[in-house]
């Protein structure tokens, strides 16, 4: 493994002060991490260097052909004063996953942890301490090739940045209203909806806008086929809780695989419930709560880990799950994820991984 070498920043940046509002995504630490690929000589000279722009000729292929994809990922202040990730190594199996989509060579995934601990323990001072806060941690790639031309490219750059971040819904854990889109799509089978990859999110902001004007916070996706079958909200997978089963929409290459969804899966079989992977209609979900059959709905994902959602709005039909408020098992859900993630609660799965001490 090559050697990742360090060019600490001359000026740093003055950090967020104790209990300022942080929002999300808005404020960058000081270093990132780059490294280069060429065809014929592989990925090359890991680095971590000062937070700056990049420099890229106007026809560099992301630009014009969306050749990129990126993970989303979270460092916490844990309770006893250590740093720690959470399944780092499952989001660069994902990475290589959507790098194969999206014709984008594989990468070290050993490498790529190991250049996320040392950002981390590089910027460990931007590493909020506030009760809910996080270092969001976003690796990307991108094709970088200056040439016009449909074709996979030549030369890539993998980055990391970080950024301190406050709860991705202002509204904490108050359930979110969903708007179920009828008329748009976000993937099919045999497209890019289980990569994680730019263009999906830029085909989803159109609906994601009516969904805003309507009041509604996120969008619930159903399939691009028959658009019937329910597949994620926006920015994470989801799961409806009925009577006697937990279901989500099973993985079939059109969904992403998402790490929080992954972890509150086996959670959930750990307590031993019934848990399907399967397809659920909005038809069928509508019908079992009109017989009171829907107990709790929520979605999972980095961002939010888990957010409950009080209504859907489909058509004309408004379903409301537990009266609009967050029922037990999302608050466990929650309260577990949440207590492995900072250091709370036991981890008997292994899922923390100790980056260094805060101080």
């Amino acid at each position: 493994m090559e050697s990742i070498t360090v060019n600490l920043t001359k000026t740093p940046k003055t950090r967020p002060a104790p209990g300022e509002k942080l929002g999300f995504g808005r404020i960058f630490s000081d270093h990132m991490f780059l490294m280069n690929y060429k065809t014929g000589k592989g990925w090359y000279d890991p680095r971590i260097v000062p937070y700056g722009d990049l420099a890229l000729s106007p026809a560099a292929m992301c630009f014009h052909y969306g050749q990129t994809v990126f993970e989303g990922m979270k460092a916490y202040y844990g309770v006893d004063g250590n740093i720690l990730l959470f399944r780092p190594d499952e989001n660069f199996k994902r990475l290589n996953v959507s790098n194969h989509r999206l014709a984008i060579p594989q990468i070290d995934e050993e490498l790529c942890v190991e250049a996320v601990k040392k950002l981390v323990e590089v910027d460990k001072d931007w590493v909020p301490r506030e009760e809910g806060t996080s270092l969001y941690i976003r690796p990307f790639i991108i094709a970088v090739d200056p040439v016009l031309g449909v074709h996979p490219g030549d030369e890539y750059l993998f980055l990391v940045i970080m950024s301190p971040s406050g709860a991705y819904y202002e509204s904490g854990l108050e359930p979110v209203p969903i708007y179920v889109e009828p008329k748009y799509v976000r993937a099919v089978r045999g497209g890019t909806g289980m990569a994680k990859t730019g263009g999906n999110y830029a085909a989803s902001l159109l609906a994601q806008d009516e969904a805003h004007k309507q009041n509604y916070s996120q969008v619930l996706w159903l399939d691009g086929v028959e658009q019937k079958y329910i597949e994620e909200v926006g920015a994470m997978n989801v799961f409806f809780v009925l009577e006697g089963e937990v279901v989500t929409p099973e993985l079939h290459g059109s969904i992403l695989s998402g790490i929080t969804r992954k972890s509150a899966l086996e959670l959930l079989r750990d307590w031993g419930l019934n848990v399907s992977e399967r397809r659920i209609s909005i038809q069928e979900l509508d019908e079992a709560n009109d017989k009171g059959k829907v107990l709790e709905a929520f979605g999972t994902g980095t961002a939010a880990v888990i957010s409950p959602i009080g209504e859907l709005k489909w058509g004309d039909k408004k379903m409301i799950f537990n009266g609009g408020k967050i029922g037990p098992l999302t608050q466990k859900l929650y309260d577990t994820l949440t207590g492995i993630q900072y250091g709370r609660l036991p981890d008997p799965h292994g899922w923390s991984v100790k980056v260094c001490k805060a101080d």
